[in-house]
């Protein structure tokens, strides 16, 4: 009997109603919203440091072309040559550079101006996507504990003071993107809906609440205001009983469809998204649900699935100019022929073992607790105790974060951000045993104390990473836009030679980094700046035998640094120091056998682990270095160590 008391009724954390009254808690959601929308635009402008290329080259980069056309210098990689990737996000953000684009027209004109301005427009936008992620997430712990619960706002903190979202959020990956789409889609998802028996009686019926009991959710499609000013989201229980009471649990809840068609699109953006919501729906349909449950939701599922789907492919239509289906293309090259496998193998426990702990941070030994406690509880569980639902729900969550993550563990390449859309769950998971423990807080010294060293070592985290740790790759792009910007004022050949630059009207630049080590057009902005970098293109036609030896530019380079300058850059003579009163400054000429070559750029960019072999190449040359920035005090590639340093013809 002791041991159902115990499942029956955990003591609870306190009650935010203690705190607040009921009608501050109906434009509480107000608050939250423009506060969190404050602290990720924050966020977004702090943040100057380099993550991984897919923030630019799998995003920025093709809204580039696509909003300035063909001829503006964006980088195209063979993902998006190949019909890989979904055109939602990159129209979504060429929409906005079109936006920023025609604002800077209204203006004074000023290149530097545009510039900054089509800089920051996808800052903003992505602060938007974020403040929403963290908002939903929030919703979402309401709608598991409750409103007046502490978890809920435990949750509100931990995603507002999480380290990854400070560090992730804000950028323009996709992976941020499906992130908010996820949880936005598990706040619409009908859990208590979901999680009920199917017992025909009135009073199963009186514990099924409706969703609008809560917040509007049709509008947040339309009307914006009135969803963040909607009625006080607790004491609606008449609503609620009576709401429920013209419906029998096999009835649709209305936003099964909208969780459905969020869903939908997350899974377009990123194939692997399926696998959430497979589980979800799996678990649902395995332990709560009927034939008649089942067949509503596949209803629901092919429905949104294929209007979704056809949208999807007239969007790809458009952009690639052919049919496609880009997540099946993903799907099977990256897993299927494993290229993935070319960018990198992972340990099989690397989710376990550094992909989780990394993702939560402090956070990660209340998600522990969080999960235990689920599968505790579940086990003498009864649709007749008090808190079913939440536990039910909280089970189920458990589920879908486990069978993600062994799921994912089959793929070779694993990367932190493939976890990324569980952010949300593991928050949610992990606010009750969070609360639990700070309950008493500050009355109690010590665990105030352990509160905030985890929020001490929050922010120093998140402050290290989004503007320390290679900050270096991005301040060189800004560092020779400023030298291109500097050549589009008037009258700048008058003064070139005071300034000891070359008299040519636009800029040249050689990266001797690893592929994709820097921003490219989006940073750059102006199109006059002609810049190459080494490649790293995969092996797509080649057999298992040819992929074991295959090398791309960038590995080439790096085994013979001095070799591959010989044979891919024009003679050394060229940019030898000419004698007095030989070449002037700026006159350099092909020599015989330079066809097919690149030419000598103005400036050359390289990490600081190549400068010794590029001080012995260059020595005697009309090279030397102009700029260096910090770029990082550690870094698992060996090749990226050290600062980034330029070197510049005069």
């Amino acid at each position: 009997m002791a041991n159902v008391s115990r499942v029956q009724r955990p003591q609870p954390p306190p009650a935010i109603s203690r705190v607040l009254s009921v009608p501050q808690l109906s434009y509480l959601a107000t608050y939250v919203f423009l506060t969190l929308l404050l602290l990720r635009l924050l966020n977004a402008f702090v943040t100057r440091t380099f993550f991984q290329p897919d923030e630019y080259f799998q995003s920025l980069e093709p809204a580039w072309q696509l909003a300035f056309g063909s001829d503006s210098g964006a980088w195209i990689t063979w993902e998006w040559r190949d019909a890989l990737r979904s055109s939602i996000h990159p129209i979504l953000l060429a929409g906005v550079y079109r936006m920023a684009d025609g604002l800077s027209k209204l203006l004074p004109e000023s290149p530097d101006r545009r510039a900054l301005m089509l800089i920051a427009a996808p800052k903003i936008a992505q602060t938007v996507i974020a403040a929403v992620g963290d908002f939903f997430t929030w919703r979402l712990g309401c709608e598991v504990y409750g409103p007046k619960h502490l978890a809920a706002y435990a949750t509100l903190a931990l995603t507002a003071f999480s380290p990854w979202q400070f560090y992730c959020s804000t950028r323009t990956f996709s992976n941020s993107l499906e992130t908010t789409l996820t949880v936005v889609a598990l706040y619409l998802w009908p859990w208590k809906w979901a999680v009920q028996p199917e017992v025909p009686t009135q009073q199963a019926k009186q514990t099924l609440p409706s969703k609008h009991i809560d917040l509007d959710v049709k509008a947040m499609f339309g009307k914006v205001k009135s969803f963040l000013m909607d009625d006080d989201p607790i004491d609606a229980t008449t609503t609620a009983q009576t709401a429920v009471n013209e419906k029998s649990p096999d009835d649709v809840p209305e936003s099964l469809y909208d969780a459905l068609y969020i869903a939908a699109v997350a899974c377009i953006l990123r194939p692997t998204n399926v696998i959430i919501w497979a589980t979800i729906a799996g678990t649902v349909l395995y332990r709560y649900g009927s034939a008649s449950r089942a067949i509503l939701l596949a209803k629901a599922a092919l429905v949104s699935g294929t209007f979704v789907l056809a949208i999807s492919v007239a969007m790809d239509r458009a952009y690639y100019g052919h049919y496609v289906v880009p997540p099946v293309k993903f799907l099977y090259v990256n897993v299927v022929s494993a290229i993935a496998g070319f960018y990198g193998i992972n340990r099989i426990d690397y989710y376990f073992t550094e992909g989780l702990p990394l993702l939560l941070t402090t956070a990660f030994p209340f998600v522990i607790a969080g999960m235990y406690q689920s599968f505790r509880q579940e086990k003498q569980d009864k649709p007749s105790l008090e808190g079913y639902e939440e536990r039910q729900t909280r089970f189920v969550m458990v589920v879908t974060v486990l069978a993600t993550v062994l799921t994912m563990t089959t793929i070779g390449h694993k990367e932190m951000r493939f976890i990324y859309p569980l952010l949300p769950i593991l928050h949610v998971l992990a606010a009750k045993p969070f609360a639990a423990f700070f309950a008493t807080v500050p009355a109690n010294k010590l665990k105030l104390g352990v509160l905030l060293l985890m929020l001490t070592a929050n922010i120093y985290i998140a402050t290290y990473m989004t503007t320390i740790h290679q900050r270096g790759v991005v301040d060189v792009i800004h560092y020779l836009r400023e030298q291109q910007e500097t050549r589009l004022l008037p009258h700048f050949h008058e003064y070139a030679d005071q300034l000891d630059l070359l008299a040519s009207p636009n800029i040249t630049v050689g990266f001797l980094m690893p592929c994709h080590s820097t921003p490219w057009r989006s940073h750059f902005v102006h199109e006059e700046i002609k810049a190459w970098a080494l490649t790293c293109e995969p092996p797509l036609n080649l057999s298992v035998e040819q992929r074991l030896i295959y090398k791309d530019e960038g590995d080439i380079f790096y085994n013979h640094p001095a070799a591959w300058i010989e044979e891919n850059l024009r003679s050394r003579d060229a940019i030898l120091l000419a004698p007095r009163g030989g070449e002037g400054k700026g006159q350099v000429q092909a020599r015989q056998g330079d066809a097919g070559k690149r030419a000598w750029p103005e400036f050359l960019v390289f990490f600081e682990q190549l400068a010794p072999v590029m001080g012995a190449v260059l020595e005697g040359t009309k090279y030397r270095e102009c700029w260096r920035g910090f770029n990082t005090h550690w870094h698992d590639d060996e090749r990226r160590k050290g600062d980034v340093v330029v070197w510049c013809m005069r």
